[in-house]
């Protein structure tokens, strides 16, 4: 399957099952105004790839103008790893620069039974900084309802909150 051939499809075929809700949260939510510049964060997984696709189909196609970076944090991932990410964002025409850092190094050293927690916060954080070097104002994240999920049960087991994952969050150091 070419480039052109996934830009159609999600326009056509996946239109009413990806492409609308992703047209219809952006506008319930206020997630993108008039020249902002997104980071679209990339973990190399299904999710994330779709996202940038239909980030890219709605800079191309949509009401507002933006501009879009799409970036990958290499946390740490294997050799292997990063190949399968770039040779699959090649196929998909998504113009990826990845940053490396050595956050599972980090976090395998000082973050003892629960490193997941660490891991999602110094992930988070590293990208941020990232955005700002790169003059971004949001990111882009693709949760979907099953990491919204997860997140209110690892609060109400780990943290003794009932939170969830909101669409939309100002972060207290991002602009």
């Amino acid at each position: 399957m070419d480039i052109k051939e996934i830009e159609r499809l999600l326009i056509t075929t996946y239109r009413k099952d990806l492409y609308r809700p992703f047209i219809q949260a952006i506008a319930e939510y206020e997630l993108i105004k008039p020249g902002d510049r997104i980071a679209v964060c990339i973990s190399g997984g299904k999710d994330s790839l779709t996202m940038a696709k239909l980030m890219q189909e709605y800079q191309r196609h949509g009401q507002v103008p933006i501009e879009v970076v799409y970036i990958v944090m290499d946390p740490g991932f294997t050799e292997e790893n990063v190949v399968a990410l770039e040779e699959n964002a090649k196929k998909m025409g998504i113009p990826i620069e990845i940053v490396k850092s050595d956050i599972f190094q980090v976090v395998e050293r000082i973050a003892g039974d629960y490193p997941c927690y660490m891991c999602a916060r110094m992930r988070r954080g590293t990208l941020y900084s990232i955005a700002k070097q790169k003059g971004c104002n949001k990111i882009a994240l693709a949760h979907h309802f099953d990491d919204a999920i997860e997140t209110i049960l690892l609060n109400i087991f780990y943290g003794g909150t009932y939170k969830c994952m909101m669409p939309k969050l100002k972060a207290q150091n991002f602009p």
